[in-house]
């Protein structure tokens, strides 16, 4: 049996309580599980934003078209998730009912950092009250603006970071170095594609194909998907 400090001991119980060090155990947690999924990047270029996750399945009698990690929120903006995919859909769905929302209020699409921003009020205060437990998702949010593409990060305690380029879940400390020696602000979005494949072919060796790979872009034509490639 692993031996657990007294000070904390539980602590890790209730999301309400924190430990006397000032940690609330529960969304460190929820860390670990983002920490233990599928690779996913995010990828920002001068012609638009590339969102890419790894797909990959371990039962061979799944069908493959039923696997999607990337999805649309809205004309302009896609998401994907790493950690528990059953709450990223139950944050997929508010995300859309807010840029519909929007839409019909405003005429207009939500811009991508007021959607981030709705998506981390609801992982917070999820981190407020007994009964309940965080978010075991991360959120790679990406879409078109005004001023170009933007990319944003969301973390089970409620906070969200806006990125050039990014990397969750699992080996993503290796992932995030390459990405900090090879990206550039001038990339266009071929030079992009060609990074996050290169960056997938590092990490998983061997195992690597194309098609393993999910790729979508948004940019001033809209949203599409990247077609995969033959092996």
């Amino acid at each position: 049996m692993q031996f657990v400090p007294n000070q904390v001991m539980g602590y890790d119980r209730a999301i309400t309580v924190f430990s006397p060090d000032g940690r609330i155990l529960q969304v460190e947690y929820a860390k670990k599980a983002i920490d233990a999924g599928s690779l996913i990047l995010g990828v920002t270029t001068k012609d638009g934003i590339i969102l890419a996750a790894d797909t990959h399945r371990i039962d061979p009698l799944l069908v493959a078209d039923s696997v999607s990690k990337i999805e649309e929120v809205d004309s302009n903006i896609i998401l994907t998730s790493a950690g528990y995919i059953g709450d990223a859909r139950v944050l997929l769905k508010r995300a859309r009912l807010k840029a519909q929302e929007h839409k019909l209020t405003y005429g207009e699409e939500i811009a991508p950092e007021e959607l981030v921003k709705f998506i981390s009020d609801i992982c917070q205060s999820f981190t407020q009250y007994g009964g309940i437990r965080p978010f075991g998702v991360s959120l790679l949010v990406g879409g078109m603006t005004e001023n170009g593409p933007q990319l944003f990060s969301t973390e089970p305690a409620g906070i969200y970071f806006k990125y050039n380029a990014k990397a969750i879940g699992n080996n993503s400390t290796e992932a995030n170095k390459l990405l900090e020696k090879a990206w550039k602000k001038d990339m266009s979005l071929d030079d992009g594609l060609k990074l996050v494949n290169t960056i997938y072919t590092k990490i998983l060796g061997k195992e690597f194909k194309k098609s393993r790979v999910q790729i979508m872009v948004s940019n001033t034509k809209g949203i599409k998907v990247a077609p995969n490639k033959k092996d």
